[in-house]
């Protein structure tokens, strides 16, 4: 079985984003970049697979500019056998992904393509599902644990009221949450050796995918600064700001 894996290059999730002085979007300049660390347990779910013997190869693959093969090359060194780039500089929307990955599906034919729930930069948590109803795939969404037996996959997907589980026949797509596992850190031999693993670059036209955006970003702010608490003489005191503000 072969497993593809999504990965998407966004900001280290230990920096402060900062809003642009426009507020046409979040400045990118000088900030340090990693992979998603949703798509980072993705890639650590996979290798597992693989070193249990169920599949034979890993697949990254990430749409985004050239600087992302950055984030593919940290995907090798974990344990990815190959990588695709589909290398585009637009900001490239959850549906155009679902189909750029719905293209590359059909020529992998991977029996499980593993993402990331959301990426940590939009939170969409739009991709994987799309992607499933443009295959007609069964989907396994927020996994908190995989399980691979033969022709199916069962998933315990963390829902609001604690774990459901199902069963997918395979071909399937399968989203990670955060406690699905802990991914490990790419050793320096394997960091050496992703270097020549083999990384092809294709362009969002080589799968007739159309990336222009059809939403607009009319302006991003920073949230509001957090207000200074008040304190209050005693019960009688809290009651009655809190029928003067409305709230009971």
């Amino acid at each position: 079985m072969k497993i593809l894996v999504p990965v998407k290059r966004v900001i280290d999730y230990n920096v402060k984003p900062r809003v642009k002085a426009d507020g046409s979007g979040v400045d990118l300049a000088n900030v340090k970049m990693s992979m998603n660390p949703f798509d980072e347990i993705a890639v650590e779910e996979a290798i597992r697979i693989k070193e249990a013997g169920k599949a034979e190869e890993i697949v990254a693959v990430s749409v985004g500019p050239a600087k992302a093969q950055e984030t593919l090359r940290t995907a090798l060194a974990m344990g990815a056998d190959r990588a695709i780039l589909v290398e585009t500089d637009d900001e490239v929307e959850p549906l155009a992904v679902a189909k750029i990955l719905k293209a590359i599906a059909e020529e992998e034919t991977p029996g499980i393509v593993m993402l990331g729930k959301q990426a940590i930069d939009d939170d969409s948590n739009q991709t994987g599902q799309m992607l499933a109803a443009l295959m007609g795939r069964p989907q396994g969404t927020f996994a908190n644990t995989v399980e691979v037996d033969g022709d199916s996959v069962t998933v315990k997907r963390e829902v609001d009221g604690g774990l459901e589980t199902v069963k997918l026949t395979l071909p399937a797509i399968v989203t990670t949450d955060l406690r699905l596992n802990e991914p490990r850190y790419a050793s320096l031999p394997n960091i050496m050796k992703a270097k020549k693993k083999p990384l092809d670059t294709k362009s969002p036209s080589d799968y007739g995918v159309d990336t222009a955006p059809r939403l607009k970003t009319t302006n991003v702010s920073e949230p509001p600064v957090r207000q200074a608490g008040e304190k209050v003489e005693d019960v009688d005191a809290l009651v009655a700001k809190i029928k003067a503000l409305g709230i009971a």
